[in-house]
C-alpha cells in the first residue's frame, strides 16, 4: 500500500482542524485532538499543550502520552524546561541534544527527560494579537533539529490552538481573560471525570480518559459538557457511569 504524502496528510489534517472550527466543538476535545495530530505529522514523539491562567500560572491542558503529560507537569513543579522559556519570552525554543549544556540551562528538567526517554525538547508560542497564551511542546526520542518546514508546521498548529481557545473573538485581554479561564475550567472538569472513571473502570487515567472521549464522540455529546454531567448531576450519574461502564466492555472491531 502506498504511504499517503506528507504534504496530503498536512493539508488533510489543518483542513479538518478547521472544519472543525466551524461547527460546534469541544474545546479539550479539539486540542487533544491537535496534540495527536503533532505526533502524527511532526518528527517528534509527543506532544503538549500548556495554557496561562489570567495571573500568568502555566497549566497543562493536553497531551498525546503520560510521559508527555508528566514532563509538562514537572515543568511547571521545576519552573524550567522548553515549554517554560517560551512562554516567559513568547519565542520558539529548540534543544536538538538533551547534553550537559542543556543540563546547565535547565538543570532539573534535563534528567528527568532523558530519565523518560526524550533527547531533544522544542516549544512554539501560542501567542494571538501580541499577547501568549502559552506554549505547545514538542518532545522527541532522537537527538535532532526541528526541520523549518515541522518548526512552521507547529506554529500553524499552535495559531489553530489560540482560535480554538478564543473561539472567533478579536484577541485583547477583555476577551482573552474570560476565554482562557472557560478553557481551564474546561479541562478541569474533564481531570476530575478521568480520575471518577480510573476509580469506577479500574483502569488507568489515559484508558479512563480515552474512555470518555470515545464514548463523547459515540453519543454526539461534548467532551467538557458529559464530563460536567457525571461529576454534577449526583441524579443521572449512576446511569451514566453504567453506560459508559458497558460501552468500555463492548468488544473493538
Amino acid at each position: 500500500m502506498t504511504e499517503t504524502p506528507r504534504e496530503e496528510r498536512v493539508l488533510d489534517a489543518v483542513n479538518s482542524l478547521v472544519d472543525s472550527l466551524l461547527v460546534d466543538f469541544d474545546v479539550v476535545d479539539l486540542l487533544t485532538e491537535l496534540t495527536e495530530r503533532c505526533g502524527h505529522l511532526l518528527d517528534v514523539a509527543a506532544a503538549g499543550f500548556l495554557l496561562a491562567d489570567p495571573l500568568g500560572q502555566l497549566h497543562l491542558l493536553a497531551a498525546t502520552t503520560s510521559k508527555a503529560r508528566d514532563l509538562e507537569l514537572f515543568q511547571l513543579q521545576a519552573d524550567e524546561g522548553p515549554c517554560v522559556d517560551c512562554y516567559t519570552t513568547g519565542a520558539p525554543v529548540s534543544v536538538a541534544q538533551l547534553d550537559a549544556d542543556a543540563q546547565a540551562r535547565w538543570p532539573r528538567f534535563v534528567p528527568e527527560a532523558v530519565a523518560d526517554g526524550f533527547a531533544a525538547v522544542h516549544a512554539v508560542p501560542m501567542r494571538a494579537a501580541g499577547i501568549v497564551l502559552g506554549a505547545l511542546g514538542l518532545f522527541g526520542t532522537s537527538p535532532g533539529e526541528l526541520a523549518h518546514a515541522d518548526l512552521l508546521l507547529a506554529q500553524t498548529l499552535a495559531h489553530i490552538a489560540c482560535v480554538t481557545i478564543l473561539q472567533g473573538q478579536a484577541p485583547t485581554p477583555t476577551t482573552v481573560l474570560p476565554q482562557l479561564r472557560a478553557a481551564l475550567a474546561s479541562r478541569t472538569v474533564v481531570e476530575q471525570a478521568k480520575g471518577l472513571l480510573r476509580e469506577v473502570l479500574d483502569v488507568s487515567v489515559e484508558e479512563a480518559f480515552v474512555t470518555l472521549r470515545a464514548y463523547s464522540h459515540a453519543n454526539g455529546r461534548h467532551l467538557t459538557e458529559l464530563a460536567r454531567q457525571l461529576m454534577n448531576d449526583r441524579y443521572s450519574r449512576p446511569t451514566l457511569i453504567a453506560e459508559i461502564t458497558q460501552f468500555a466492555q463492548r468488544p473493538v472491531h
